[in-house]
């Protein structure tokens, strides 16, 4: 699992929606279903119901969806408090 993947994973989630998505992250829809695809086989579950109307999160993507956001957010203090200088030991 890629840090990649979770940003990929968390806009899908937000938008509800492949296309919008890929239009917000300015990559290709298709890149990105198929990283969607490669993180929910790499985890063996099924993060996103496929609707007529886009994307809906299943049980397993609701379960997932805050972490991925911690962990980005994670990542985000951190390289902010090095780039601040606090995070030195």
């Amino acid at each position: 699992m890629s840090l990649q993947q979770l940003r990929y994973f968390v806009a899908v989630a937000e938008e509800e929606h492949v296309g919008r998505a890929a239009e917000r992250l300015r990559i290709a829809q298709p890149a990105l279903s198929r990283q969607i695809r490669n993180l929910e086989a790499e985890l063996g579950t099924t993060f996103f119901e496929r609707t007529p109307r886009g994307m809906r999160l299943s049980s397993s993507g609701a379960v997932f969806l805050p972490h991925a956001r911690a962990i980005l957010s994670s990542i985000e203090s951190a390289t902010a408090a090095i780039r601040c200088g606090t995070g030195s030991a």
